[in-house]
């Protein structure tokens, strides 16, 4: 529905706190391209908020985003209210963390894209369903699910690694064969690069 003026700057100044990583002329233009995306959503959610496609459609012409589980898990991390729809709220302080997130804030937002069930560990099969996802696997691979498999279990035993491009440091630190929270957590401050292990879920930095 259409918002007073007055409306619309108190909703302004809400979100350029909550949100903190965007100043008000930010906020104004993310709120107008939300209002944007709304009109092409669905009437389902008589203008509350838009889709699941248009969410992925949009993530992907903006940042090139292509991979459909991480484009789902987003949408859902985005979606707190699990409503099936994007609020304008969800929106901004959303997006507040994907392009302008804290260390912090980017570890928790990654390791809940790859804690697909969200029991608060990334386990092996989770691991598994990411790296296969993410990884370019050639036709004349025989058993391309073998090579998925190592790969989890290197990461597992933090052994070194370049096939992701990145050295595979990740470690089970209590031996449980999965990774907690904090596994996640002391593995990417001591390398950053482990912030996207397991799949490409932030934009790049163009």
């Amino acid at each position: 529905a259409a918002m007073s003026r007055k409306g619309v700057k108190l909703l302004v100044d809400s979100l350029t706190r909550s949100a903190k990583h965007f100043n008000k002329s930010e906020v104004e233009c993310l709120i107008s391209l939300f209002d944007t995306l709304v009109a092409r959503a669905s009437s389902q959610f008589a203008g509350a908020g838009f889709d699941r496609t248009v969410f992925r459609d949009t993530l992907h012409s903006a940042f090139g985003m292509t991979d459909d589980v991480v484009l789902d898990r987003v949408f859902s991390i985005f979606d707190r209210r699990n409503s099936g729809c994007i609020t304008v709220v969800e929106w901004v302080e959303g997006l507040a963390v994907l392009l302008r997130g804290t260390l912090e804030e980017k570890m928790k937002y990654c390791f809940a894209i790859y804690d697909l069930n969200g029991d608060g560990y990334i386990s092996r099969e989770e691991m598994f369903q990411m790296l296969k996802n993410s990884l370019l696997i050639q036709p004349a691979d025989e058993e391309p699910d073998e090579g998925v498999k190592d790969l989890v279990e290197i990461a597992l035993k933090k052994m070194a690694s370049t096939y992701l491009f990145v050295p595979f440091l990740l470690q089970d630190y209590d031996h449980d064969g999965k990774l907690s929270f904090e596994d996640f957590e002391k593995a990417v401050r001591d390398e950053k690069l482990l912030l996207e292990a397991f799949g490409p879920c932030l934009p790049d930095i163009k």
